[in-house]
Parts: C-alpha cells; sequence; structure tokens
C-alpha cells in the first residue's frame, strides 16, 4: 500500500537559460498572500502607521528573511560544503533554505523598523506575525515538488512514500539495515514519512487557523508572537521525529537533529514572551 512519489517537474517552464521553478513560486505566492492579508488587516483596524508603512516593511522582511534563510542553512546545515563551493551559496532554485535563518533575518529587519520609527518590536511582530503561516506552507509544497526533505524510513507504515531520488541515501542506509535490501530492490527507494506534507499541514494550515483565530480579536502586546514562536517550535519538534537528519549532519549526539536543537530557543522565548504579556497585563 506504499505510495509513489508522483511525476511531479519541479520546472514550471522555461526560456532559454532560463527556468521557472516551482519552488521559488511558493516563496512569491507566499509573498504576495502577506501583502493581500496584510492589507485587510490594516483595514480592519485602520492603522494608519501600517497603511503608509507596509509595502516597504513587507518588502524588506521578505528581503530580510529569505537571505538569513539561505544564511543559515549555509552555517546551520552546510557550512563545509559551502566554504568549499563559494558559488553555489548562490544557487538558491536547488533548495536549501533555514526557517530559524529567515525567522532570525525578518527579526534583524524589524528591530530596524522598531528603532527608525519608534515602535514597539513586539507590536511590529504581532502584525506580521498572521502573515507568515500560509507562505510556511507554501514553501513545504514546495520542498515536497522538489522530492526534498522526505521523512525517515518507515517500512512499516503502509502509507509510506516512495522518493525515487532517495536512492543514493537508501543505499547507505541499507548498509546498516541489510533487511531492508528486499524493500529496495522492489521499489527501487525504501518507503518513506512524507514530512514534506506534515509540515504543510502543521506548520501552514492548523498553525494559520490557530493565530488566526486568536489575533480576530485586540491582545496584548506580544502575545501573537508568542503564541507563534511556541507552536511553530512544538510542531518543528515533533516533525522531526518523522523527517530524515541532513546526511552532513544526521543526529547531534544521536539524539537530536538541528532543527529540533534551534526550535528549543523558540519555545523558550515564546513562553518568556507569554509570561511577560501577562504580568504586565
Amino acid at each position: 500500500m506504499y505510495i509513489f512519489f508522483p511525476n511531479l517537474n519541479p520546472i514550471i517552464f522555461t526560456i532559454g537559460p532560463i527556468s521557472a521553478r516551482w519552488y521559488g513560486f511558493m516563496y512569491i505566492i507566499g509573498f504576495l498572500f502577506a501583502v493581500w492579508y496584510g492589507k485587510k488587516c490594516i483595514i480592519k483596524n485602520k492603522n494608519a502607521w501600517y497603511e503608509k508603512k507596509i509595502n516597504t516593511l513587507l518588502y524588506s522582511v521578505f528581503l530580510g528573511s529569505c537571505i538569513g534563510g539561505r544564511i543559515g542553512y549555509i552555517i546551520f546545515y552546510n557550512f563545509p560544503y559551502f566554504s568549499q563551493n563559494i558559488l553555489c551559496i548562490f544557487h538558491i532554485w536547488e533548495g536549501g533554505m533555514s526557517f530559524h535563518g529567515g525567522l532570525i533575518g525578518a527579526i534583524i529587519v524589524m528591530l530596524y523598523f522598531s528603532f527608525k520609527y519608534k515602535r514597539k518590536i513586539l507590536e511590529i511582530s504581532d502584525f506580521i506575525t498572521p502573515l507568515i503561516p500560509f507562505g510556511l506552507g507554501a514553501g513545504r509544497l514546495g520542498n515536497f515538488i522538489n522530492s526534498e526533505l522526505w521523512g525517515r524510513v518507515s517500512p512499516n507504515f503502509s502509507y509510506a512514500m516512495i522518493f525515487p531520488n532517495s536512492y543514493s541515501r537508501d543505499l547507505e542506509i541499507v548498509k546498516k539495515y541489510p533487511q531492508l535490501q528486499p524493500l529496495l530492490d522492489k521499489y527501487g527507494a525504501l518507503p518513506r514519512h512524507p514530512s514534506q506534507l506534515y509540515e504543510f499541514f502543521l506548520e501552514g494550515i492548523i498553525l494559520f487557523f490557530i493565530i488566526y483565530f486568536f489575533s480576530k480579536k485586540d491582545r496584548p502586546i506580544g502575545r501573537i508572537s508568542s503564541l507563534f514562536l511556541i507552536f511553530y517550535g512544538v510542531f518543528r519538534i515533533f516533525i522531526e521525529f518523522f523527517r530524515e537528519p541532513d546526511p552532513q549532519i544526521g543526529l547531534l549526539k544521536n539524539i537530536i537533529t538541528m532543527g529540533q536543537l534551534l526550535s528549543i530557543p523558540m519555545i523558550i522565548s515564546g513562553l518568556i514572551i507569554m509570561y511577560q504579556s501577562f504580568y504586565k497585563k
């Protein structure tokens, strides 16, 4: 009952040497949604400052998150490779973005706006936070179409997925677990959790509706941001148990993945902000 990965072409169309890819297109969709939904929130809340600055703010946050996401991936996940292949840093169409790096990049941009316009950083982040989950979900669909970031091998899960491009990685796993060789011979790849779809569901759909319904009413400053940090961190730590660790890193100390390690400070920060919002109230 295994499911075979659908034959999806990661390239939408090609014109000469230029190719438009679904992975990048998903980022554009996420950004366009953020602009549309952000303007809708401004109309609802009648906030004059955001009405004037929304385009500059969102473009800056998007650029900061993209740059931070790429730098974060290079530093956290594959620094030895990129230090030896400098030009590959710019091959963003091949994938390789870190959410946690993107979050740091977005925070730096929001800090800049906070200092420049004398507004509270948590007030700005409360405005930005509801716009994020949709883009996260779109990005995970891009990962799925690229057939990357697949889940861990799970031969006993009936609805596991066969990703043909995991074959080279599967060969390494079979060396360690020879009993999986018949499955590799039969299907050409080992059955894995479609963890990209798990992330799409939790980080995209579920997180969006949690933030959406919570933000429909006025909340103390920082409450929405803290909720995002806590739930994303919890969801990410949970999903990492089903996601194949990056081969160049593996499990840190044979216990924890890099994604789980980076999510722990998010949860702690969210709890601190949540506590302070209640305390100040």
